[in-house]
């Protein structure tokens, strides 16, 4: 109900009962220090690239890093300038509850009147205390006018201070302008063993530009990422900073959406913890464009609201059956949970246990695929760490069923394997298929560090299609290269 025609016995108590202005104070401060962090990264990074252009970057290479790393030092800058912004309108909306709280009136004064109501007209029997009743009624009409005026001024300056908030859409990043440049560099392998592409650091990378392992794209700095851009791991998208997204454009970890910025949200343009929809500013809503925290609905400023555009406190929880602070959903137990039947901080997906879950049936922090146990997996069925791929076991795994570590191919055991075949390869560092032991470019080979089909031993070199006959007629032993050619 609009509190333009509630009662102030109503309106009073919802302002005088509660947090009062603390929590959003809380939040600014916490606002504030996060755009200090994001503007000292972003003045960090500007100057270790700048740095590295006129020392260990030389060449193209180096122009093509240097271009790819100023839009990220320009995201940064922009992401602290969006929490710098959160962080002054957040002290906004604290002043002008401040402000409303000083112009309502005192639940006390209001029940004292009508107090003084019930004595007047018990004792009225003949008429007597007319004059007295029409007073005491007109000065609770006064109340309910003040009340009434303080509300709608409360609600005027959390709604601007809420517009301000408004998502500004994707920042203006062109991946085509960095990756194409990229493309045309010669192939260069930095330290690593199981890539397929160029300048790249890590194993089992598939794409180029990776700094970190198992990674399915281009220009990551983290491991087990299916997409391009992420700074983080475990991430299913691109343009993520943070870990075991799923989407794109995330400032967080265990976020199922895009353009969150915070962890745990399910949905998209969100700011804060375990939201469950869109455009969002605080923790544990569940709908859309709600500014506070455990609100269910759409529009809402407050603690706890239920329903569209209403402005207060409602309970501690806004869902069915929830224990603790800030739910939203149902059956939850814990703080700012907006699904079903979690245990734990900020969840927004069904029946998990842990922080920031946004998936289902999940045990652990941030994860965003489902049935997941472990940390920041985006994959299903996953048990480890940074999974991106599905049916993992191990850390950092862009592929699916694989058991290990860094394998962007599939059905893999070992760490570091790239290609997918119906032999998947165990060991690491194969890049062929059906291999087994260490950094084998071929296929079907056993040992280490051969570079022909069908070979097995240590370091040989063999020629594909050079000998006739069976397989066993291909290279064994310890650089057997010469034993093929007759020397």
């Amino acid at each position: 109900m609009s509190f333009l025609v509630l009662p102030p016995e109503i309106n009073s108590l919802r302002m005088f009962v509660g947090a009062g202005s603390a929590p959003m104070l809380e939040a600014a401060a916490a606002w504030d220090g996060l755009a200090s962090e994001l503007a000292s990264a972003a003045s960090s990074f500007a100057s270790v690239t700048s740095g590295l252009t006129g020392q260990a970057w030389q060449g193209p290479a180096s122009a093509a890093m240097m271009a790819a790393a100023t839009p990220y030092a320009g995201f940064l800058s922009a992401a602290a300038a969006h929490a710098e912004n959160a962080s002054a309108q957040a002290q906004a909306v604290a002043s002008v509850f401040e402000s409303s709280l000083a112009a309502t009136v005192h639940p006390t004064i209001v029940a004292s009147n009508r107090t003084d109501l019930v004595s007047l007209v018990v004792s009225n029997l003949f008429g007597q205390n007319a004059p007295a009743i029409a007073a005491t009624e007109a000065e609770y009409e006064q109340m309910w006018a003040q009340d009434v005026a303080a509300m709608v001024d409360y609600h005027s300056g959390a709604s601007a201070a809420a517009t301000q908030l408004a998502a500004s859409g994707p920042l203006d990043f062109i991946e085509q302008n960095i990756f194409a440049p990229l493309e045309t560099l010669p192939g260069i392998n930095f330290f690593g063993i199981g890539n397929s592409h160029l300048l790249t650091l890590g194993i089992g990378n598939s794409q180029s530009w990776n700094l970190g392992s198992g990674n399915l794209g281009l220009l990551n700095l983290g491991s087990g990422n299916i997409g391009n851009v992420n700074l983080g791991s475990g991430n299913f998208g691109h343009w993520d900073l943070g870990s075991g997204n799923i989407g794109s454009f995330n400032f967080g970890s265990g976020n199922n959406g895009s353009y969150n910025l915070g962890f745990g949200n399910n949905g998209g343009y969100n700011l804060g913890f375990g939201n469950n929809g869109g455009n969002n500013f605080g923790l544990g809503n569940v709908g859309s464009l709600n500014f506070g925290f455990g609100n269910t609905g759409t529009g809402n400023i407050g603690i706890g609201v239920t329903g569209d555009h209403q402005i207060g406190f409602g309970g501690l929880n806004s869902g069915l059956g929830n224990i603790g602070f800030g739910n939203s959903g149902t059956n939850n137990i814990g703080f700012f949970n907006s699904g079903n039947g979690n245990i734990g901080i900020g969840n927004s997906g069904q029946f998990n246990w842990g922080l920031g879950n946004s998936g289902a049936l999940s045990a652990g922090l941030f994860n965003s695929g489902s049935s997941d146990t472990g940390i920041f997996n985006s994959g299903d069925y996953a048990t480890g760490a940074f999974n991106a791929g599905n049916y993992n076991t191990g850390f950092f795994n862009s592929g699916s069923i694989n058991t290990g570590f860094f394998n962007s191919g599939d059905l893999n055991t070992g760490a570091g394997n790239l290609f997918t075949g119906s032999g998947a390869s165990s060991g690491f560092g194969n890049l062929g298929i059906g291999s087994s032991g260490f950094g084998n470019a071929g296929d079907f080979s056993s040992g280490i560090g051969n570079t022909g089909d069908y070979v097995s031993g240590f370091f040989n070199t063999g020629v594909n299609g050079a000998v006739t006959g069976p397989p066993s007629a291909f290279a064994a032993g310890v650089n057997a290269l010469r034993n093929l050619l007759g020397l």
